[in-house]
């Protein structure tokens, strides 16, 4: 078998796996044995970029940074639903329902996912675009990402000459958690509910960030299709089954509204042992001729009503706030609660965010509070019944030291986060390394939580520097890990020492800094040592680098143990230059490319990599800033509105010239 025969063979059964993994919910290899086989995809794709093609299962990684998104008109408009608040207002439109059509008819009833509604369209069984539903009649290009979810194939499993499909994009429960610990831990403000995480993660510019929100997707309806014909939604729902997609199992029909009632009550019961969030459930006329004859409104179709489930919500006392600290030293209050059953488990905790929200709510310890689960899954306090206090309740304030250290707690002017001024803090130490190891940052395989944790309580680290001091001798100490761990551990860790600027700067976890702006960063001072000499207004004006984070930088370099951190990294031989500052050739320096099409020579990948060398910059949305327009096969609506703002568009050939130096 030649090497590109086994890269294929690889690429299909990475496919398969995904799909049974995140649409079928049957994975049948570990998630160790896929990480490495996508490694070998990712080395095999580094070595010939031209063999990439749109549905490799590498294009779920992400890593496209947008400039902004552009508008998509809805050929089939995305129409919402009609709202019923009890079964009366659901029998009211069976009655409808029933005086419109002559004859029998059945109903279809599903889970309404709370999320994000969007259009995926298909040409030739292949991915080609998404976009949000907006206003129902005009949305946003969000291919890039939503090329991120894995639940989403990039090629359809039966050969279909064009579909356009509707699903609800949604973030898990624990997704959700985990994202919202993961800000709250960062001093950012958190997400209200699943939904608003879905939409906030599927509209990022920076197609990497999306990818590690965790989103998934169920495709509930076909909005048009080529070459396929269906008399009932169920029949699509099954098209669609056998097409690759994620559909809620649902195959029964039900003759009456009584039976349809039924359904919402069983639905209503099983809500809170679903992995995924619902508000509702969706009635459904089945057949879709029946459809046509009820019509729509000009903004919800007469042949379907959405029932909404009421919120739950539970009293309870409250009986203590402690202080948990974060990996970047923010505390954050969480109420000790009597426990109480709520959405279907035993709540004793409830996130307070921050002191202000304490203070808004005028929450007291020993209150009678009412709780909710917001997106029925993070507790929270919604109401405090001041009515039922005895004068026994006491006011809370935020300790003036770390309870995890004793260090001085500060409050910076304009922020509601509290922090802990101790940078050497064990509560962070740990979240800290854990960060630096992750797969955005250092991507030092091995290093998962556990073995961080390991090392820490062994005192072989005091740092993430120290990672870089390790040797078999102090790995072979610790419980658990074998003599073969050990040595993939201490490879991996020397790997990881070239992973350059861009990567180390986001790995050292400074506020406000993700891994685009530490891209933008490293890509204008080209070494650590330059940063240092960085100011706020020189750093801010990098294009995208506001004034916060640019003080944010200048604060953290402005900390002793940020130079002897970095003195100790550079002893062990870590990279701390940008990886791009050996190339002389600025020829595309204040040049901004935008790339349309299908290039034969290369992937867009290798074209961005090549342009950024040169020291260019890539987008993703044509504009009057543009310079450069290389447009190759089948180019799109960019190449247009290139043409409409006469900005200079150049063919694959003239791109290659170019690149090889040549006016």
């Amino acid at each position: 078998m030649t090497e590109k025969q086994q890269y294929e063979s690889l690429k299909q059964l990475l496919t398969e796996y995904g799909y049974q993994y995140y649409v079928l919910d049957n994975p049948t290899v570990t998630d160790a044995e896929y990480d490495r086989k996508m490694r070998e995809l990712l080395q095999m794709e580094e070595r010939h970029p031209d063999w990439v093609t749109a549905d490799s299962p590498s294009v779920k990684i992400g890593g496209r940074v947008l400039e902004g998104f552009e508008t998509v008109t809805h050929a089939v408009q995305m129409q919402s639903l009609n709202d019923a608040f009890s079964a009366q207002e659901v029998e009211e439109f069976d009655r409808r329902v029933r005086e419109g059509l002559d004859g029998p008819y059945e109903y279809v009833v599903e889970h309404k996912i709370d999320g994000l509604s969007v259009s995926l369209e298909y040409r030739d069984s292949l991915f080609v675009r998404g976009s949000t539903r907006g206003d129902g009649l005009v949305g946003e290009d969000v291919t890039e990402n939503l090329k991120t979810i894995r639940s989403i194939p990039l090629r359809l499993k039966k050969e279909v000459p064009y579909l356009e499909v509707r699903g609800e994009v949604f973030m898990s429960k624990k997704s959700f958690a985990r994202l919202n610990n993961e800000r709250e831990e960062a001093g950012e403000s958190v997400f209200a509910n699943p939904r608003n995480a879905a939409a906030g993660s599927l509209r990022q510019l920076d197609s990497a960030v999306a990818a590690k929100r965790g989103l998934d997707i169920f495709v509930f309806n076909i909005q048009q299709a080529e070459g396929v014909e269906f008399s009932t939604h169920l029949e699509g729902l099954q098209f669609l089954r056998e097409c690759g997609f994620k559909v809620i199992d649902n195959e029964k029909a039900f003759a009456d509204i009584g039976g349809a009632l039924e359904e919402i009550d069983r639905i209503g019961q099983m809500r809170p042992d679903l992995y995924y969030d619902i508000d509702g459930a969706v009635v459904k006329v089945n057949r879709l001729d029946q459809r046509q004859i009820l019509g729509s409104t000009a903004k919800c179709p007469k042949w379907a009503v959405a029932f909404k489930y009421p919120a739950e919500q539970q009293q309870t006392k409250l009986l203590d706030i402690i202080i948990n600290v974060g990996r970047t030293g923010v505390l954050t209050p969480a109420a000790v609660l009597e426990g109480v059953r709520i959405a279907g488990s035993t709540v004793r905790k409830a996130t307070l965010h921050n002191l202000d929200f304490i203070r808004e709510k005028d929450i007291r310890i020993g209150d009678t509070v009412v709780i909710q689960k917001a997106g029925d899954i993070i507790p929270e306090v919604v109401e405090v019944k001041t009515d039922l206090r005895d004068g026994s309740e006491r006011e809370f304030s935020m300790p003036d030291t770390c309870p995890a250290c004793g260090a001085p707690v500060r409050r910076e002017e304009g922020e509601a986060a509290y922090r802990c001024t101790d940078v050497d803090c064990p509560a962070q130490l740990s979240r800290h390394i854990i960060h630096f190891v992750s797969r955005d940052a250092m991507d030092i395989e091995g290093l998962g939580p556990s073995v961080v944790d390991k090392l820490l309580s062994a005192q072989l680290i005091g740092s993430a520097a120290d990672l870089y001091y390790l040797n078999r001798d102090h790995l072979a100490s610790l419980e658990g890990l074998g003599e073969k761990s050990a040595d993939n551990l201490l490879a991996a860790l020397e790997e990881s020492k070239q992973r350059g600027m861009a990567r180390l700067l986001f790995a050292m976890g400074i506020r406000h800094i993700g891994l685009a702006a530490s891209k933008l960063i490293a890509r204008r001072f080209g070494s650590m040592d330059a940063l240092f000499d960085a100011t706020a207004q020189e750093l801010a004006e990098i294009e995208d680098i506001g004034m916060i984070m640019a003080q944010s930088v200048v604060d953290f370099f402005a900390e002793p143990h940020t130079r002897a951190f970095l003195d100790k990294l550079k002893q062990a031989g870590v990279n701390t230059l940008h990886q791009s500052d050996t190339a002389t050739d600025t020829r595309f320096a204040g040049k901004t490319f935008v790339l349309t099409g299908t290039l034969s020579s290369m992937g867009r990948k290798e074209a961005s990599e090549r342009i950024e060398s040169f020291g260019g910059k890539v987008s993703g949305s044509v504009s009057k800033k543009t310079d450069y327009v290389v447009a190759g096969e089948e180019a799109g609506s960019k190449l247009t509105k290139a043409q409409d703002l006469d900005v200079t568009i150049l063919s694959e050939q003239e791109f290659l010239t170019m690149l090889e130096g040549n006016e």
